[in-house]
């Protein structure tokens, strides 16, 4: 296999991620010096020649959000103007993904202008991990490789040993029954739905369980990404009220702002697996919280669409 014209790239976002991923591709990371001016503007200075070359760069815009998003449109603005044969804009997260629809009046579509943004910027080519909508996918112009977690956390669960006690698969809410049977379809167990209903603009209220008993049973429930952990927290209340007798939860992208720490402290959950999409603050590395890597599945996906293979293979092989 000739990876002679692939390299890889990498903004200040999540730099230890892409250096896992250029050594599971066998290589090292491109030479891409980032810095601020004083007045906090981004510089940006490719350091080696990529003229024909296969560029992926990896910038999740995470937060600061606008601060990574914009330095990855300053990087992209550099590459365009270096001659590679294709620049593949790596989005481990996607930042504004949960601003995809107008669901008020004169507000704006931000996923949508972020995907305008990065479109005329440069890039040729996305390729990204658990949007909070999949249809998002819609709002680029340009091909878009949309990667899910199913096979990390499916791995982790199988070693871990979880499924050989009594387990219900939960949804935290109806919004994602959908890859709540993704998971249950691949490694059985029995399926519940937690009823989560809007009581205020900013409140919700989680009361109802709807689907199989949870009563001294471990509950294993699958989130795109925590934020401020209401949601999570709240849908963890309700299965220990319903008697589970432990809880864990997965989620792809470990946001974690505001009071998410202080919540998932004092949870009723045993232990919360998320990706490092994110990198985790040692201020936040609690220690029910474990972080699974999204490397080698990020770096197959390189490899594929580089190769010009299929990636939708790499979910079917789960």
């Amino acid at each position: 296999m000739n990876h002679n014209h692939l390299r890889v790239f990498s903004g200040r976002a999540n730099r230890p991620l892409a250096e896992r991923i250029a050594r599971n591709l066998g290589d090292s990371l491109g030479n891409l010096r980032v810095e601020s001016f004083p007045d906090s503007e981004t510089s940006v200075r490719i350091e080696e020649d990529v003229r024909g070359r296969d560029v992926f760069i990896v910038q999740p815009t995470c937060p600061p959000v606008n601060e990574n998003l914009m330095e990855l449109l300053v990087i992209l603005d550099a590459f365009k103007r270096a001659s590679p044969a294709r620049v593949t804009v790596v989005l481990p997260y996607y930042g504004y993904a949960r601003q995809d629809r107008k669901d008020q009046g004169r507000v704006p579509i931000s996923a949508k202008l972020a995907a305008n943004l990065l479109t005329a910027a440069g890039a040729n080519r996305v390729l990204t991990m658990d949007l909070h909508a999949a249809q998002i996918q819609g709002f680029f112009d340009i091909p878009v490789d949309h990667l899910m977690a199913v096979p990390v956390f499916i791995q982790h669960i199988r070693q871990s040993g979880l499924m050989d006690q009594n387990v219900v698969f939960v949804s935290p809410d109806e919004g994602r029954v959908k890859m709540t049977l993704e998971y249950q379809k691949k490694l059985g167990g029995e399926l519940s739905i937690v009823d989560k209903r809007r009581s205020s603009p900013t409140e919700t209220e989680q009361a109802n369980l709807i689907g199989a008993s949870l009563e001294g049973k471990v509950a294993i429930m699958f989130d795109d990404m925590i934020t401020t952990a209401g949601s999570i927290c709240g849908a963890a209340q309700v299965c220990k009220m319903k008697g589970a007798r432990e809880i864990h939860v997965f989620a792809t992208h470990g946001v974690l702002c505001g009071a998410a720490i202080h919540r998932l402290r004092e949870a009723p959950i045993e232990r919360i697996c998320i990706t490092d999409s994110i990198p985790l603050p040692a201020e936040k590395a609690i220690p029910k919280i474990t972080v699974l890597s999204i490397d080698y599945l990020l770096a197959d996906a390189i490899r594929r669409i580089h190769d010009n293979e299929s990636i939708s293979a790499l979910i079917r092989s789960v």
